[in-house]
């Protein structure tokens, strides 16, 4: 995990001076036409001059020209005003780095709380995430097989590709996530069941929401760890599921992927 920030100069409330702009603006100094600058960026002519007249319009002096005549017949042109602020910018963006880098010495952003935050800020629809540890790591030709620690000290396992495990840069003593859909979830009564699946996690039901088709049955995992599952009714019935049931959550290990 990296931290990265972009600037920007607001006038107003309003975004004056982004990158993208400034790069406008750079263009238009090189090429002295709008629609040239705009192919450059790039972006179309009606941005390019949208971007144009709301820098002009947010600042105090023009920073953006259109010349009329000449050899050429006319162009457009970064006046002075325009081109102290790209100055501007650059010096701004300069000191902006060095404090993101400064921040990067001094932050650990895979450990910790801000490892924490990472996680949190993952955007992902599955609906159970279970931080963990990768405790061992086998790859093959193709595939990879993955096995994490949870936070409860039970063990969860992922069959991955290799280039998942590649791209991912997973190794042993690492941080990860177990990611897995309330639907790839099967509810047991029974803990001593033979099953296929390798993931088996036990523990009791606190709470049962039922729908017209489906019923969301989460189980608690350890101390602070739940797991979710979606079965049918007909399913959580002929079970007899009821709120302090123990029941073993299982999961196939293709099922489930590996955040990190």
């Amino acid at each position: 995990m990296e931290l990265q920030s972009s600037l920007t100069l607001l006038s107003d409330n309003q975004p004056l001076l982004l990158e993208k702009r400034i790069r406008l603006l750079e263009a238009i100094e090189q090429h002295g036409s709008i629609s040239k600058a705009a192919k450059a960026v790039p972006m179309s002519y009606k941005a390019a001059w949208e971007a144009i007249d709301s820098i002009n319009n947010l600042s105090s002096k023009p920073v953006v020209e259109r010349e009329t005549g000449g050899k050429g017949g006319g162009g457009t042109v970064v006046t002075p005003y325009g081109k102290k602020l790209i100055e501007m910018f650059y010096l701004l963006k300069k000191q902006h780095q060095l404090f993101i880098d400064k921040l990067c010495e001094n932050a650990d952003f895979d450990s910790g709380d801000l490892g924490n935050l990472k996680r949190i800020a993952m955007q992902i629809s599955a609906r159970n995430q279970l931080q963990g540890r990768v405790l061992s790591l086998h790859t093959g030709e193709v595939s990879g097989r993955v096995v994490l620690e949870l936070k409860s000290k039970e063990r969860i396992t992922a069959n991955i590709t290799k280039d998942a495990v590649e791209n991912l840069g997973l190794r042993e003593g690492m941080d990860a996530v177990a990611i897995f859909k309330s639907s790839s979830v099967l509810v047991a009564k029974e803990e001593n069941l033979r099953l296929s699946a390798q993931n088996s996690l036990s523990g009791p039901i606190i709470q049962i929401t039922t729908g017209e088709v489906n019923v969301e049955v989460i189980a608690r995992i350890g101390q602070d760890e739940t797991i979710a599952a979606v079965i049918t009714k007909g399913a959580c019935e002929e079970l007899d599921l009821q709120v302090g049931n123990r029941v073993t959550m299982l999961v196939k290990s293709s099922s489930v992927m590996v955040g990190v």
